[in-house]
Order: C-alpha cells, then structure tokens, then sequence
C-alpha cells in the first residue's frame, strides 16, 4: 500500500505521535519505518495528496511534534513511496547521507527572517535625503512640461530604494548569521527584501542570543525596517 513519508529520524528518537493524524481523507495512523540506525515516520495513503489546506497543517504537526523530542530531517509536503519496503531500501541505500544531515542539524533547530521597509517612509527617506531626487520632484510638482524629468526621478528612485534594501539586507546578516551554525538566503517574495534561514543551536547560546540580537535590531526602530522572526522551525532549509 503507498506510504506518506513525513520525516527520517534516529532510531532511538521517541515518535510520540499517538495524538496527531496524518495526511488524506482516512486520517490514517502514524507509525515508524525501522532500518538499522535510521526510521522514517509514515502513514499509509489510498488518495493523491494533494496541497489541501488540512493535509499541510497535518504534515506540519507531525514535524512539530517531532521537533519536540530531536531534531528530524523534514521532507517536504508531498513525497509517497509504494510501500514500507521501497522506504526501507531508501532508507539502507543512503544511509551513510541520512546520517551525515542528521548529525549536521543535531541539536538545532531552523529559525527564518523576513524584512521589509514601508514604502511611503522608504520613498519619504529618499526624498528628504537626496537634494537631487527632492529637485526633481519639486520640478515635477510645478507642473514641468518635460516627461524625461519623471523617468529620471522614477529610475533614481529604484534605484536608491535597491540600494537601501540592500544595504539594510547586509547590515541583518552581518548580526544575525554569526549566531548560526549555518545559514541560507532565500529569494525573497511580496514586500520583503530579505529571506534568511538560520541554523541555530538549541538553547541559550543559539535561541537566546537569537532573541535579543532581534530585539536590539527591532528596537534600532530609526531605521524604518520590520524584521520578522519565525521559529523554531524543522530544518527544512538545511535537511539536504
């Protein structure tokens, strides 16, 4: 029967997974995959899962229930197998791989960071700043007849705002990428022109000092930018 693959873990991590139900219709029980060192957490599926808006809470809640006990290595929403022994070969066939992400995100937990900068204080900025982008749009404002003064504001203007992202971009990774085992910088998408994942050991020293280089970065509010924290998350960017 096909199988739902959640998570591979180490054999000696707890899956306490008796109160939380898996993907598909049938909600079918959780249970473990054992091979050698490894086990993967599955549940059988008779359906095509599909990007369904309980099916992704239900992936979700099984990696955060596993997140509570040790560190796993999350696959992403959607990934079947035929059955328990395709998922048991896989298993076998690369488990030196396995073995090696899993000791790679012991211990750790991810941690993403979005930022963004409001348009109007951004372009507010710009304006006050820039005698050149100011001239131009008092120019604009007088009512001049000559449209090449508009695309040489629009172009001036991008082309700070692309600068200033940037510079804000590099000035949250410089902070916060030292606190982090490993990071990776993600595309970013909507309003943000930041998208940073973060390998951050559990505790104190990983966690916590998070936490206060993102409340000294919130507190720095002069700047204009919104920085969002999320996590602990399963290290979907580091699971490899």
């Amino acid at each position: 029967m096909p199988v739902y693959v959640y998570a591979v873990t180490l054999g000696d991590h707890p899956c306490r997974l008796d109160d939380v139900t898996g993907v598909g219709a049938g909600s079918a029980p959780l249970r473990t995959v054992p091979a050698g060192d490894l086990k993967a957490v599955v549940s059988d599926v008779n359906e095509e899962v599909g990007p369904r808006r309980r099916d992704l809470v239900a992936h979700q809640a099984v990696q955060d229930r596993l997140l509570e006990d040790g560190t796993p290595l999350p696959l992403q929403f959607g990934y079947t197998a035929p059955d328990d022994d395709a998922v048991r070969q896989v298993l076998k066939e690369q488990a030196d791989l396995y073995l090696g992400a899993l000791e790679r995100v012991r211990g750790c937990v991810e941690y993403n960071v979005k930022a963004s900068w409001d348009e109007e204080d951004i372009l507010r900025r710009i304006l006050e700043e820039s005698p050149s982008a100011r001239s131009l749009n008092e120019q604009i404002r007088a009512g001049t007849d000559d449209p090449r003064l508009a695309l040489e504001l629009g172009q001036y203007v991008a082309d700070a705002v692309q600068q200033r992202h940037s510079d804000a971009a590099a000035g949250i990774i410089d902070t916060l990428v030292p606190l982090a085992r490993e990071h990776a910088v993600h595309a970013p998408t909507g309003e943000d022109f930041l998208n940073l994942s973060l390998l951050v050991a559990r505790g104190p020293d990983g966690e916590g000092a998070l936490q206060i280089a993102h409340a000294d970065l919130v507190a720095d509010g002069g700047t204009g930018v919104d920085i969002r924290v999320a996590g602990p998350l399963p290290p979907y960017s580091f699971a490899g």
